[in-house]
């Protein structure tokens, strides 16, 4: 698989402030990328040295074979970013807007792509409104448009759902994932775990401007895989102690963490035994939101990076 970016040895100071240290990852071509980490993690200002906004200290970004710093032009020119601000002009129509963004990239009679891409996004009633008109979540969808309008190989995606309604979130991530079917690569930076365990394929986490966990999304949850018992049960201070000492934090259930399927039925054998009684029982397994906040709490962080 060709390397659509690649990242090396990036660091960037912002005072006393090390956001990024260190960085290196390797993204292919046709990839469903994640960047996760919690608020400070350095997320956005990879984005940023990687869109050419920011200047790293030092170390290399290219992308598609293009240096983000010596090679400027031809870079952005293989990206396409949502950023996270509600950033745009009041002074023009939805179409205007892309029109204008085409006219960055030197594209002219770029009219069928953009109707494309205002019925894909839920734009074209919209088309001829004054941007100041349109609602916050329109206003995203408008970012989403003028990130695609010059078709680029890379799309970078920097928390392009944020207060925004079921109805855009399902009907952008069916046009994303077509167009990474077709061979974009997407990099997702989002806080709903759950959509970047549905399309993203490999994932990184940053913490403090570091990689601290780097592998496919699967093999993340297979490596972090437990399950979880919950009971709702009556009497339960009939329960024996060596039960309760393995009882979890939380209300409503009284959950159990299991290392395997094998260790219900001694549980719930010695439930029994105490003479109290079942009411409701729930298993769950490790979702994506677990692994995140084992390794943000620095847990088992060693089995969690896998180099390409």
């Amino acid at each position: 698989m060709s390397i659509a970016v690649s990242v090396r040895q990036i660091t960037k100071r912002f005072g006393n402030v090390q956001a990024l240290d260190g960085i290196c990852l390797e993204i292919g071509e046709g990839e469903f990328f994640g960047l996760l980490g919690p608020n400070g993690a350095g997320k956005t200002t990879l984005i940023s040295c990687l869109a050419g906004l920011v200047r790293s200290d030092s170390g290399e970004i290219r992308v598609m074979g293009f240096d983000v710093q010596g090679n400027y032009r031809q870079a952005r020119r293989q990206l396409g970013v949502v950023p996270q601000e509600l950033v745009f002009d009041p002074f023009f129509t939805v179409r205007e807007t892309l029109r204008i963004q085409s006219g960055y990239f030197g594209l002219r009679r770029n009219d069928d792509w953009i109707d494309e891409i205002l019925e894909n996004l839920g734009l074209a009633p919209k088309a001829e409104t004054n941007m100041r008109r349109l609602s916050g979540g329109m206003k995203r969808r408008v970012l989403v448009a003028q990130a695609l309008v010059h078709k680029p190989p890379v799309i970078v995606l920097d928390e392009p759902t944020a207060g925004v309604d079921v109805e855009l979130r399902q009907g952008l991530w069916q046009f994303i994932q077509r167009l990474n079917d077709e061979g974009h690569t997407v990099i997702l930076t989002t806080h709903y775990l759950e959509e970047a365990e549905a399309l993203c394929g490999r994932i990184a986490m940053l913490k403090q401007g570091r990689v601290v966990a780097l592998d496919s999304t699967r093999d993340l949850l297979e490596r972090f895989s437990a399950y979880q018992l919950g009971l709702r049960v009556d009497a339960a201070d009939r329960l024996p102690e060596a039960v309760m000492r393995r009882v979890l934090p939380g209300e409503g259930y009284l959950n159990f963490q299991l290392g395997g399927l094998d260790e219900v039925e001694p549980l719930l054998a010695a439930i029994r035994e105490s003479g109290c009684p079942i009411k409701d029982m729930r298993l769950t397994t490790t979702d994506l939101e677990d692994v995140f906040v084992e390794i943000m709490r620095g847990q088992d962080i060693e089995k969690a990076v896998r180099t390409r």
